[in-house]
């Protein structure tokens, strides 16, 4: 692949595709993403959403206002969610000529060498069509790691590994890494040395946290996989990333070199 198009993961948090109260689908949210997804594929990059939210459509689909707390009914409505938030994915993008792939993963599916190559497989054929947008999720009626720790963020890093991702981009309902004065840290070399940064509160809508993203960020730079996190809920955060532009918190990968400084802005 030229440098200039790249293999990239996208992988939207249930902050992300929700409405606020985060009890069914965000449909402006899921309007702009397909749009923007198409322009990154138009332009001949090969793109990978992994996507939570289904708990948030099974509940819109039941009437349910609440995220429940045992287990049991949390998978319930990701079963029932999954093919609500498939359905609105390829309503969303079959507006701009592109159809969606389901591929519903555990960790043991990436862990088994037999079976991570065969997603691999099926994921490059469908890179070679060039009209279809793979959405993975896990697989949450079997696998409970998603419903419980990370919403989907290691499963994201484990799919970057797996297809070889030159980017891994983590959308998320905060503006990035942020310092202890509320700001955004633009670029990380070194994890371990904003570690400390991390708070434990998170959206009332995430899953996993920032914690969980470090967790991720470092499985993915460690690989040489250049990863950023960005806020999913602001326009535009997605292309400025693919172009090398400032957007979000970008994490160095190893055996990167750091960008340029931008020059100073004109008084």
């Amino acid at each position: 692949m030229s440098a200039s198009r790249q293999r990239i993961v996208l992988k939207f948090g249930s902050g992300v595709l929700a409405n606020p109260r985060g009890n069914t689908l965000d449909d402006r949210q899921f309007t702009r993403i397909a749009r923007e997804v198409a322009a990154l594929v138009q332009a001949g990059h090969e793109v990978v959403i992994v996507s939570s939210g289904a708990v948030a459509a099974g509940l819109g689909a039941l009437g349910l206002k609440e995220r429940p707390e045992a287990l049991a009914a949390r998978q319930a409505c990701a079963a029932v969610g999954q093919s609500q938030l498939m359905q609105k994915y390829g309503a969303k993008f079959s507006q701009h000529r592109l159809q969606v792939a389901q591929l519903l993963l555990t960790h043991g599916d990436l862990d088994s060498r037999t079976r991570s190559a065969n997603v691999r497989n099926t994921l490059d054929r469908i890179f070679e069509r060039q009209t279809v947008v793979p959405i993975i999720n896990e697989n949450d009626s079997v696998a409970v790691e998603e419903l419980r720790f990370g919403d989907n963020d290691r499963l994201s890093a484990e799919v970057a590994l797996l297809v070889r991702a030159d980017l891994l981009i983590l959308l998320t309902s905060v503006d990035g890494l942020l310092d202890e004065h509320g700001h955004t840290v633009p670029l990380v070399e070194d994890i371990a040395e904003v570690a400390s940064l991390v708070r434990q509160e998170k959206g009332r809508l995430s899953v996993g946290g920032m914690a969980s993203k470090l967790e991720a960020v470092r499985l993915a730079v460690t690989a040489g996989i250049a990863t950023s996190v960005a806020n999913g809920r602001k326009a535009g955060q997605i292309a400025a990333i693919v172009a090398g532009r400032r957007a979000g918190t970008r994490f160095i990968a190893r055996g990167e070199a750091p960008p340029p400084e931008p020059p100073p802005m004109r008084k």
